[in-house]
């Protein structure tokens, strides 16, 4: 695949501010998509996942879809990849991570930021469904989860490319970020902190011993949530030893697939300063100046043009493309 040239993204008139992008990218965004087919599928541990598909060819390309933090596969940003896959002739899986469905996941345990063994048996699964490129699209927290996906499997991932938007390359920085943050980004830490707390306060009732109650509700920042629920359900030591293990950005080199990183150098969620090099030809690093968190808003107010999946789609296809 030659080098990859993106097109130059411009703010729509009146969205030129990092909030006006986040905050407006999550109310317009379409939530239309085409028919989907709800998939639960069992696994070993005794645990589910669940899965939204949109059915493809035998041999087409098929595109598995990640969502962030607390969003799902019903999320606009998810919607407008099916519905560029649609458009295609292309499949599709959406996956929803462990509690995101809809419905609580079984066991004590649910997702994290690198927490990649459920993205493999998603891609044991899509792999039969067609002789065509598996592709993969991940934004914010499920791009951090991609990535690290293709890190460690290396030449063995059965991803022919990926794309990844907005992605927290640094856990511990991006973390203390939104702990830090004053004004808007206060409030974007409460509707997380509201989620996760929710979900963890039924976790421990429902697995008694598992989690420490009194921990969840003194928890008031992503670090001490992640000290008192994702390290402890996940096997690390402490949220420091997780961001550590987990962060995607110092460990690009690794990656041996075509791979688009796309990010805002004005994301109030992803400081600039932890922007890492590509360090590999294989990976390209679009870093825009506007754009806010997976906002990334062009086109008109009337009109909008959400630029990063439109720009994720096009770099997809043209590694489809090149096998030709």
């Amino acid at each position: 695949m030659e080098a990859w040239r993106s097109e130059p993204f411009r703010p729509a008139a009146g969205l030129s501010s990092p909030h006006a992008q986040t905050i407006f990218a999550r109310f317009a965004r379409s939530a239309r998509v085409p028919p989907l087919r709800r998939e639960r599928w069992e696994l070993d541990d005794g645990d589910f996942l669940d899965a939204d598909v949109l059915p493809g060819g035998p041999d087409t390309p098929w595109i598995l879809v990640l969502h962030g933090l607390e969003g799902s596969s019903s999320a606009g940003y998810v919607s407008s990849i099916l519905r560029g896959a649609h458009r295609r002739g292309w499949g599709a899986v959406a996956l929803n991570f462990r509690s995101c469905g809809g419905e609580p996941n079984r066991l004590p345990r649910f997702y994290h930021s690198g927490e990649i063994g459920d993205v493999a048996e998603a891609l044991r699964r899509l792999r039969p469904r067609t002789t065509g490129p598996l592709l993969g699209v991940g934004f914010s927290l499920g791009g951090n989860v991609l990535l690290r996906h293709l890190q460690e499997e290396g030449e063995s991932s059965p991803l022919h490319a990926a794309a990844a938007i907005s992605v927290p390359f640094d856990l511990a920085v991006c973390a203390e970020a939104i702990d830090r943050g004053r004004g808007v980004v206060s409030i974007y830490r409460s509707l997380f902190l509201r989620s996760l707390r929710s979900k963890a306060l039924e976790k421990a009732r429902c697995h008694p011993g598992s989690l420490d109650p009194d921990a969840i509700e003194r928890a008031r920042g992503i670090v001490e949530f992640d000290d008192a629920v994702t390290a402890p359900l996940h096997g690390f030591p402490s949220a420091r030893a997780y961001y550590e293990a987990s962060s995607s950005g110092p460990r690009l080199a690794e990656i041996r697939r075509p791979t688009l990183c796309i990010s805002a150098a004005d994301d109030p969620m992803v400081p600039a300063s932890c922007l890492p090099r590509a360090g590999s030809p294989l990976v390209s690093m679009c870093v825009t100046p506007n754009g806010g968190h997976v906002g990334f808003v062009g086109g008109s107010l009337p009109r909008p043009r959400f630029w990063a999946e439109a720009e994720a789609l096009r770099f997809l296809e043209g590694s489809v493309g090149s096998l030709r």
